[in-house]
């Protein structure tokens, strides 16, 4: 664990838990804007496809365009069509959401922690079950480190370049 994100934990349901589940990433970035900036952009979720080229079809099932407590969402990454809920909702530092599709059972957490010169260090890890997610796993180890290291450079270029237009909301 860095420093940055030392006492920080992720609340996993006990099944996730990483040294359980099969198929396990952590990826970490430090970003040189405000918890508060990185938030804005993560939480809108129907932009993602915008400026995150593995994410598609993302529907809040409630309307709108921002996740919150509870909200139920669906969406296509990893060429899997997912059904996901927001399980941990703590603006501006953490939200974690489940996710089911066909041969796989996710839970994706996202910890953000304001860094000492003013920028944040945001770390994002995800655990998964199912057929399909050891299937891909193992013929494709480095696909979804990759796929969420680009999440996190992109979600950095993004905050970096100042707050989402108010139209997005």
């Amino acid at each position: 664990m860095s420093a940055a994100d030392e006492g920080a934990s992720i609340h996993w349901p006990d099944r996730f838990r990483p040294e359980r589940a099969p198929v396990h990433v952590r990826n970490e970035i430090d970003i040189g804007a405000s918890p508060d900036r990185v938030w804005t952009w993560l939480v809108r979720a129907t932009e993602w496809p915008n400026w995150y080229p593995n994410s598609a079809d993302v529907r809040l099932e409630s309307g709108g365009s921002e996740l919150r407590a509870g909200t139920r969402f669906r969406w296509r990454t990893f060429s899997a069509s997912l059904a996901s809920r927001v399980e941990e909702f703590e603006a501006p530092t953490r939200l974690a959401w489940s996710a089911r599709g066909t041969g796989v059972d996710v839970y994706h957490a996202w910890l953000l922690t304001r860094s000492p010169a003013g920028g944040c260090h945001v770390r994002t890890e995800e655990s998964q079950y199912g057929a399909l997610a050891r299937f891909d796993h193992l013929l494709r180890p480095l696909r979804m480190s990759r796929g969420h290291q680009l999440w996190l450079e992109n979600l950095r270029a993004r905050a970096t370049s100042g707050p989402p237009p108010d139209d997005l909301k």
